[in-house]
C-alpha cells in the first residue's frame, strides 16, 4: 500500500510524494531522517516527521508508544474537536510508531539541499499554472456567452 507523504516548508507551500517501499517504516514522531530515504533527488534535504494518520483515518499520536490502536482519554486538544468547557470523551488513536498502517504521513523541513522542491516536484507547479489557465478562460466564455437583458 502507498503511503502518502505531505511535506511542508517554512513559507507555507507544501508538495505531496507518494511512498511505496518501507524506507520510513519503524520511525516515530519526532524523528529526524534524511530525504534520500524517501526519494534520490532529495538528497542533502532532512525532514521531521510531524504527525500522520492510518488507513482508517486514526491519527497518530507522539504520546502513545507503539504502532496499535490505544482508546485515551483526552480532552479539548489533540483529536478532540468538543469545545464544551469539562468534557472528557475515550477517542482511538494510533501510536506514533510508523508501520504498514500507516497512510499519511506529514513532514517539514529541517535542512534545505541545493535543489530546490519547484524543481523536484515541476508537475505539481504546472497543474497550479493550468488551473488558473483553465479558470481564467472559463470566465471569459461564461462572460461571453450571457446573453443581454434589454
Amino acid at each position: 500500500m502507498a503511503m502518502k507523504i505531505n511535506i511542508s516548508d517554512s513559507s507555507g507551500k507544501s508538495w505531496r510524494l507518494e511512498l511505496q517501499d518501507e524506507s520510513l517504516f519503524g520511525k516515530s514522531i519526532g524523528d529526524k531522517f534524511s530525504g534520500k530515504e524517501m526519494k534520490e533527488e532529495l538528497e542533502g534535504y532532512e525532514f521531521e516527521i510531524m504527525g500522520g494518520s492510518d488507513s482508517s483515518g486514526f491519527p497518530l499520536s507522539k504520546n502513545a508508544e507503539g504502532l496499535g490502536l490505544k482508546r485515551v482519554l483526552l480532552k479539548k486538544g489533540f483529536a478532540m474537536r468538543d469545545n464544551t468547557k469539562g468534557i472528557r470523551r475515550r477517542k482511538t488513536i494510533r501510536g506514533k510508531q510508523i508501520s504498514n498502517t500507516t497512510a499519511l504521513l506529514n513532514v517539514k523541513i529541517v535542512k534545505s539541499g541545493a535543489k530546490k522542491l519547484e524543481e523536484i516536484f515541476s508537475d505539481q507547479n504546472k497543474k497550479e499554472e493550468a488551473k488558473s489557465e483553465s479558470l481564467e478562460s472559463e470566465a471569459k466564455v461564461a462572460k461571453s456567452s450571457t446573453p443581454a437583458v434589454a
